[in-house]
């Protein structure tokens, strides 16, 4: 018997084919030995997506949300699946969630980073370097004409 990753590679590789009848067969199987497969049950929702099910698709987004509802890639599928199915509005706020999802997974891998030698806090959380007193000429700025005569008559 094949094991889960074997079947996962196999659906993966009909995906790619663009054989997404079989890639949904692949993955539903594993999914009927592993109901937790995290990234199988991803890739079911946006394979039923390529055939065209926005229904089925937007089913399986809501599974692999209840398994990893903080996993930005779910929100951004939900954002696809809906919009595909006309809900505009849902479909942005599954938008938005994802932008969130990844910021909030960007500022908790700044703090988990190793100390740098610059010092112990994370690149974020260091101050801006300071602004320089005089800044270099820019040649390519026009420069203000000279004071002189205002025209004709001028004295």
């Amino acid at each position: 018997m094949a094991t889960a990753q074997d079947q996962f590679d196999e659906a993966i590789a009909a995906f790619s084919r663009g054989d997404f009848a079989l890639a949904a067969e692949r993955l539903e199987a594993l999914l009927a030995r592993q109901p937790d497969h995290f990234e199988a049950r991803l890739a079911l929702g946006l394979t039923y997506y390529r055939l065209g099910d926005a229904a089925r698709a937007i089913a399986e987004g809501h599974r692999a949300e209840q398994l990893q509802p903080a996993e930005p890639r779910v929100h951004t599928n939900l954002s696809l699946f809906y919009l595909k199915a006309g809900d505009k509005a849902r479909a942005e706020h599954h938008g938005a969630r994802a932008r969130m999802a990844s910021w909030r997974a960007q500022i908790q891998q700044a703090a988990a980073s190793p100390p740098t030698e610059e010092g112990d806090s994370p690149p974020a959380a260091r101050p801006a370097p300071p602004v320089p007193e005089h800044f270099p000429d820019m040649p390519w700025k026009k420069k203000a004409p000279a004071a002189g005569p205002a025209g004709p008559g001028a004295t």
